[in-house]
């Protein structure tokens, strides 16, 4: 490695929506100019970019078409163990948190953040450090000590609950069968097993137990709700 490349660590922002990575790029180049910015669309050309390259950062997204974030942060902790991740999600459930941070990521933060916060979770995480904010912490170990009752779809695999997720969302099976690169008997199976372990009937019921559990909003395409770097 170069003494270029040691004085300015390189940090990869995976998301596939164009408009959310040029929002973080301008925000983290007007308050930690320090950082060399990469740019990925999808887990597979992060991986790619990661193969040819050192990165010190990944700041990944977990709603991905193809392979979701969860692979992705397995992926960049198996191949380089060295690289720290950050998940910046719309997921503000704490059961994506907890699953990201099974998966390897050393930091988690929601869209909706403060962009000082996440400028504060980048640096800890680059000096080898955690991050959670408080608020998501303290459901952690509140659900942790089963003083908030466990959902059911804690029993969901990843993929699963990624599935169930979608379907909540109003997607049908052949939308996600192309979204997510699988078959759509696939994706049908994943939903069955979706049922069975919910002990839900249908696909109302599924759709219905979403929708209580906040579990469509997610899914929607947003921009970072950092009110500067848009313009």
């Amino acid at each position: 490695m170069s003494h270029a490349s040691r004085a300015t660590p390189t940090l990869l922002l995976v998301d596939d929506h164009a408009i959310v990575r040029a929002g973080l790029r301008r925000m983290i180049e007007t308050e930690g100019g320090q950082w060399q910015i990469e740019e990925a669309s999808s887990a597979f050309q992060a991986l790619a970019l990661l193969r040819g390259s050192p990165v010190a950062v990944a700041v990944v997204d977990l709603s991905m078409p193809g392979m979701s974030g969860l692979d992705l942060i397995r992926r960049i902790k198996a191949e380089f163990p060295v690289v720290r991740v950050l998940v910046l999600s719309m997921h503000a459930e704490e059961q994506y948190a907890l699953r990201a941070f099974s998966a390897g990521a050393s930091g988690y933060l929601t869209k909706d953040s403060a962009a000082a916060e996440l400028m504060v979770a980048i640096g800890k995480v680059a000096a080898g450090g955690a991050y959670v904010t408080s608020s998501l912490a303290e459901r952690v170990i509140q659900q942790l000590n089963g003083r908030v009752e466990v959902p059911r779809h804690t029993r969901l695999s990843d993929r699963e609950l990624d599935v169930l997720r979608r379907l909540v969302s109003g997607k049908r099976l052949t939308e996600i069968a192309r979204e997510l690169h699988l078959s759509v008997k696939t994706v049908s199976t994943h939903k069955t097993r979706i049922q069975e372990k919910l002990q839900l009937p249908n696909l109302a019921a599924l759709v219905r137990y979403g929708l209580e559990h906040e579990l469509d909003r997610p899914g929607q395409a947003s921009m970072p709700a950092f009110p500067s770097e848009l313009g």
